[in-house]
């Protein structure tokens, strides 16, 4: 596996971020050769700061926004600098069945942007069956990806999630992945890509593993 830290995402979001915290997170990112996710308001800041495949969160943390709200916050977002936009599902409606309102918002910011778009899901809120459906609806709206968790609920990625959800979309395992032992568990599970804020730990651990500083 020579291709780890094009397929990390070196994540920063929390409520606090600051200007500074998001040019340490592309520094990081440049150094280590990864990608890097940030939030909406600094895209425009980090398309300037370094050329590094960036990713921002969209509905970020709960999904619960208008549809045409959201449309044109991931309109901006690209038109800011985003390579790709991590858009939050919205769990409520899945969870009284609302299968196709949730199926057409999200395929309305798909088709809103030209850029891949990675549906987080929040799998630690959801049941194994409902985690099938909502594979079957990111499928169906056109997403590019889903995304197990935001970070921000409860619990993050797992092998289990990861496993299930890989059968309908490529899947970033995103949540409490702070370790290349961790990361690489997820990678075996069908992980496509990593979304951590500790990218720079996993991918210093994985080149230790293989004994080599490149």
């Amino acid at each position: 596996m020579d291709d780890v830290p094009d397929r990390i995402e070196h994540t920063v979001l929390g409520p606090a971020t600051t200007p500074e915290d998001v040019r340490a997170c592309l520094d990081a990112a440049v150094e280590h050769g990864m990608r890097a996710c940030i939030p909406p308001c600094y895209v425009s800041l980090a398309d300037d700061y370094a050329d590094v495949p960036l990713a921002t969160v969209i509905d970020f943390p709960h999904g619960q926004g208008d549809t045409a709200a959201v449309c044109s916050a991931a309109k901006r977002a690209w038109d800011a600098g985003a390579d790709e936009l991590d858009l939050v599902s919205n769990v409520g409606l899945l969870k009284a069945g609302e299968d196709e309102a949730l199926r057409d918002h999200l395929s309305e910011v798909v088709a809103a942007v030209p850029v891949p778009v990675k549906v987080i899901v929040e799998a630690p809120l959801l049941t194994d069956a409902e985690l099938h459906r909502i594979g079957g609806i990111v499928a169906d709206a056109d997403a590019a990806y889903l995304k197990t968790a935001t970070g921000f609920s409860e619990g993050g990625a797992t092998v289990a999630d990861v496993e299930l959800l890989s059968q309908y979309r490529p899947v970033k395992a995103s949540g409490g992945v702070g370790s290349w032992a961790t990361a690489e568990a997820m990678f075996a599970a069908g992980a496509e890509r990593i979304g951590a804020s500790s990218g720079d730990v996993i991918v210093s651990e994985w080149r230790a593993e293989r004994g080599s500083g490149a």
